[in-house]
């Protein structure tokens, strides 16, 4: 009952539409002022949705409302932007030499209302004048605004880091870009790729355990998820490059394909033959499978350049991620497999009912993102 009662909570999470993203700010420091480029969706901010606390927009009881404001033609979504922009503005916390700087709202261009399931990203162009001397300046976001991506690049040198829970850059020097030190940007990168699965990643989860339920035999899970760890990291390292890109009218299919290989391998699971042999049948799904999720993840990524420190922040995303994945076994392995892995209940009671339950959500997910089915709103 654990079992089912845990797994049946992530079906909100997977068959939801309007997933949070990552806001990104261009910024450029001079020596009287400070400009920002930020692009980012205005709308849930504007609902009133604390993105620190959700993955979903529908997730939360505003999500209605930020879907209203997607309706919005951009003068009206502008000026409401600005009417509220004060109490946003005192979210963005810049401050250099010991002085809170106040970003003005210069510009705003905000895309024409298209499919309104689909994030639409405004462009905020802010400013803020520096006081006399050479300070650098320390940008702070807060965590109800969600994430964010922050660039500063002078003279080909660049400067990025992906902000989460609250946290502020580096001071960002007048002349040059800022240098994080490596301990805190490896701890800051894997502590990101361990979130993107636990808590965030309900879809890595759901086939990580799909992998665990597959055979308790160290050799079929270790040869699947060196499969996934490769070919994952391969999409990830061309996303960082910014080799692939995946534009946003197009991630409804990644995800649809994504929820299609976690039904493939929970079935499988119920339908395979008992005795577990690993075949290059399951290794080639679960190699696409890692492929296609990092192209999920691509359109992130894809926002880093190819910074100094772009290959450390990879590296320590991957570990991070590959962390929770084994974290997500360990905890499988203790609750599940080692009290009842060597009985006969185990696959006629654990194996079966939770990878019928897997590609229950899975199978709900894709029929979620190719239009013929809504969201859950008992489960959100």
């Amino acid at each position: 009952m654990l079992l089912v009662a845990w797994l049946s909570m992530g079906l909100s999470a997977a068959v939801s539409a309007h997933e949070v993203q990552p806001a990104v700010a261009d910024v450029s420091v001079g020596e009287a002022q400070v400009g920002i480029v930020l692009r980012m969706a205005v709308e849930p901010v504007l609902a009133g949705i604390d993105l620190g606390t959700v993955d979903d927009t529908d997730g939360s009881p505003l999500g209605s409302r930020n879907d209203a404001l997607r309706t919005l033609p951009p003068d009206e979504l502008e000026a409401a932007l600005r009417e509220a922009w004060s109490g946003i503005a005192a979210r963005i916390a810049l401050v250099s030499d010991g002085e809170t700087l106040v970003p003005e709202l210069d510009a705003v261009a905000v895309p024409e209302v298209g499919d309104v399931e689909l994030r639409r990203d405004s462009t905020l162009t802010l400013s803020a004048a520096l006081p006399p001397g050479e300070a650098p300046v320390v940008l702070g976001w807060d965590e109800s605004l969600g994430a964010l991506i922050v660039r500063q690049v002078d003279e080909g040198a660049t400067y990025e880091v992906f902000l989460t829970g609250g946290a502020a850059t580096e001071p960002m020097p007048r002349l040059g870009v800022a240098e994080a030190p490596l301990a805190d940007l490896v701890q800051r990168y894997v502590l990101s790729g361990f979130a993107h699965v636990i808590p965030d990643g309900m879809d890595h989860i759901l086939f990580v355990l799909g992998l665990f339920f597959y055979a308790l035999a160290w050799r079929p899970l270790v040869w699947q998820v060196t499969a996934f760890t490769v070919a994952h990291m391969g999409t990830l390292a061309l996303a960082t490059t910014g080799a692939i890109t995946v534009p946003s009218d197009w991630m409804w299919l990644v995800e649809t394909v994504i929820a299609a290989s976690i039904v493939w391998i929970a079935v499988e699971n119920v339908l395979g033959p008992h005795e577990r042999r690993i075949g290059w049948g399951r290794i080639a799904v679960v190699f696409v499978f890692g492929l296609v999720h990092g192209l999920g993840f691509a359109s992130v990524l894809s926002e880093f350049g190819l910074g100094t420190q772009a290959l450390p922040a990879f590296l320590s995303f991957a570990l991070g991620l590959e962390i929770g994945h084994l974290t997500v076994i360990a905890v499988a392995y203790l609750l599940l497999g080692a009290p009842f892995g060597g009985t006969r209940f185990y696959r006629a009671g654990v194996v079966v009912p939770g990878s019928l339950i897997i590609a229950a959500i899975g199978a709900y997910w894709v029929l979620n993102r190719i239009g013929w089915v809504g969201d859950v709103p008992l489960l959100t």
